[in-house]
């Protein structure tokens, strides 16, 4: 009697693994999800153009060092888009406003950003750094457009239920799209010019143009409050900043936003600098930076969506935050054991998976942090605070840092000061604070 009981229970146990295993992936293959993972395709690869793509490009064309690091200036235009992003939530579009204020608004951006991409591939940096300078820049004010629009549409496309999954696939696309666009830049730039690589990579703003067309408006996008005269203008500027500012912790969130990311930014920006003098070449960078890293980044991607659905937000951004500080020290053994590429797969798999886990836990928690009313407005606060201290000191000292300290000193101080944003987290978790912050789009998490 109690061995049929036992097998009975064997069965059923053989019987449900299938089940429980569907049961967790399921939820990835929901059309919201689906979409958010095209949408990161998108958001992706104008980041690869003016980030390590560009830095490629302007090394091997023999740029200094310090000019190199400048060019990460443009990025800061990311940092700057929470002063429009108003208009994404406010300003109706003719003609194509039809189709809704979060599609056409994808549709022009996507446009812009094809643009963009194909100035800057048509401009060379030895004629001019200026011209070139300028159009990284535009490419920055385009992708920084663009990646307001997909965020807002992200957040209210998914259920609050549904941010988690969503952060992760959508971060499944982001990695796809930088790493593909970069990949793919690399391969054709050593047979056809970077002026034709950039040009094909444009192609790549296309996912998240048919996804909006597909899956139409978002049902949980709210109309912000009719906006007509000056003083409503102005209100609509200001309003998402003065609501995100009346909860409790929020100038401790701003914070904590501003601190979290400086070593991984200031680290993962300078990284192609070190592979060049290393003496990497662009096929060694193509396998085991682009490819090997691309699937490192998605087995992390995954680990965070586990660790995010057993422990929490919570406690699952915390871990994040200590795996991104710590894998920073990874790069200062690579430096000081030069040219190994045993060494490199080490390092960036470490550095990638790490990535994925925070992309996943950090970009959930961020999503949660919005009202509905002002998803684009206050996503773009977020998002840009979250690397701006980062950026700012990667294109105004790193050069001259790396120059001064060497790249292993250089990596060990990108660890140290990931330190303050993980203490200060911790503290925001034993006070309360987490909970107590939330928007409306985090309502149900």
């Amino acid at each position: 009697m109690n061995s049929t009981s036992g097998d009975g229970a064997s069965v059923r146990d053989r019987q449900g693994f299938p089940a429980n295993l569907w049961g967790g992936i399921k939820p990835y293959f929901a059309p919201a999800p689906l979409a958010a993972l095209f949408l990161g395709i998108s958001s992706g690869f104008p980041y690869a153009m003016i980030g390590a793509t560009l830095t490629t490009r302007l090394a091997q064309d023999g740029i200094d060092k310090k000019s190199v690091t400048a060019f990460t200036l443009a990025f800061l235009v990311y940092n700057l888009k929470f002063l429009w992003a108003w208009m994404v939530d406010g300003v109706h579009l003719p003609i194509i406003g039809r189709l809704g204020q979060r599609v056409s608004w994808l549709l022009l951006a996507g446009a812009l950003v094809i643009a963009a991409v194909v100035h800057l591939g048509l401009v060379d940096p030895h004629a001019s750094l200026k011209a070139t300078a300028l159009a990284a820049i535009l490419v920055g004010v385009a992708g920084s457009t663009f990646d307001i629009v997909i965020d807002a549409y992200r957040i209210e496309l998914l259920d609050a239920s549904q941010l988690g999954v969503g952060a992760g696939m959508s971060q499944y696309g982001w990695r796809i799209g930088s790493a593909t666009a970069g990949g793919l830049a690399l391969v054709l730039a050593s047979r056809i010019g970077w002026d034709g690589a950039y040009i094909a990579c444009a192609a790549f703003a296309l996912p998240a143009m048919i996804s909006g067309l597909v899956m139409g408006e978002p049902e949980r996008h709210r109309e912000p409050p009719g906006r007509k005269t000056g003083a409503e203008l102005f209100a609509s500027i200001v309003g998402p900043l003065m609501e995100f500012f009346r909860r409790r912790g929020a100038a401790l969130v701003l914070l904590f936003i501003l601190l979290h990311k400086i070593g991984d930014t200031l680290a993962n920006l300078t990284f192609r600098l070190l592979f060049d003098s290393l003496g990497y070449t662009n096929d060694e960078i193509a396998i085991y930076d682009v490819g090997f890293g691309f699937w490192a980044y998605l087995i992390g991607i995954f680990i965070g969506g586990f660790l995010y659905s057993r422990l929490g937000m919570k406690r699952s951004v915390l871990i994040s935050l200590v795996l991104m500080g710590v894998s920073n020290l990874s790069f200062a053994g690579l430096a000081a054991s030069g040219h190994s590429d045993w060494a490199m797969a080490g390092a960036i798999g470490f550095e990638n998976i790490s990535s994925g886990i925070g992309g996943v836990t950090v970009v959930a928690y961020f999503s949660a942090l919005c009202d509905l009313r002002f998803t684009a407005a206050q996503y773009a606060l977020i998002s840009a605070a979250a690397s701006v201290v980062g950026r700012l000191v990667t294109g105004t000292t790193a050069g001259a840092m790396i120059e001064a300290m060497g790249y292993v000193n250089f990596y060990l101080f990108t660890t140290v000061i990931a330190l303050p944003g993980i203490i200060l987290f911790w503290l925001m978790m034993r006070a309360g604070l987490i909970d107590q912050s939330m928007g409306s789009a985090g309502e149900g998490e």
